[in-house]
């Protein structure tokens, strides 16, 4: 599969080839759908918490006789059925969280990128960083790229602000992070450590160069784990 890369100013460079494996494969929505709900259970916090009738406080004391009342029985006050007594299977503090196979989880991946690929929602950039680490450099950039016309211009930009956007990086440039922090809706990912969330959300998916060079080898069969 050849794609195009583009400078950051929006304009055509040259052609690069991507893997069909990775980037032009079936979409399986299947292990898109795992991929994210694993994503978002894993991160639930799990502090929900209700009491039952034994933590409830008050007293032990039976509120009436049995029997001669005329109303209907009662043996405790934390009884479910009372307001201020206890709750009945209630939530109580869990972990969420579970493991989910590493064949899905890449599955989902490359059917991602070949989704957005496909709705020309991705694209590929020439390596670029930062100088300084400010906000309004990487924006500059993010608009020139959106701007630059395809379905990604459509939707990259709307009024003035960046849409969603998921930018693909080979390493850990301190700089370029520092830089998107403050931009809402851009989520900065290395390429082996993608979210299945924040790419299939995204209006558009930028992946730097030598970035789309790793993926072909970090997700075609026998790649790195």
């Amino acid at each position: 599969m050849v794609a195009k890369v583009y400078g950051i100013d929006g304009k055509e460079r040259r052609e690069i080839t991507l893997a069909e494996e990775v980037f032009n494969t079936r979409v399986s929505t299947g292990s898109i759908y795992h991929a994210i709900r694993n994503e978002l259970a894993n991160k639930r916090v799990g502090t929900a918490s209700t009491k039952t009738r034994s933590e409830v406080t008050g007293s032990g004391t039976k509120p009436w006789r049995q029997k001669g009342t005329g109303r209907a029985r009662a043996g405790s006050r934390q009884s479910p059925v009372w307001v201020g007594g206890g709750v009945v299977f209630g939530p109580k503090p869990r972990d969420y969280g579970y493991r989910l196979p590493r064949k899905i989880k890449r599955l989902a991946m490359r059917s991602i990128l070949s989704q957005k690929a496909k709705e020309n929602r991705l694209r590929v950039v020439e390596d670029f960083s930062i100088d300084g680490g400010k906000t309004r450099e990487l924006v500059k950039v993010l608009r020139a790229l959106a701007a630059s016309g395809g379905d990604v211009g459509a939707s990259g930009v709307r009024a003035g602000a960046v849409m969603r956007t998921t930018l693909i990086v080979t390493d850990d440039d301190a700089l370029l992070r520092r830089a998107g922090r403050n931009i809402p809706g851009l989520s900065i990912l290395s390429f082996n450590r993608l979210r299945a969330h924040d790419m299939f959300y995204s209006a558009s998916v930028l992946v730097l160069e030598k970035a789309a060079l790793h993926l072909n080898d970090f997700y075609t069969e026998g790649g790195s784990k």
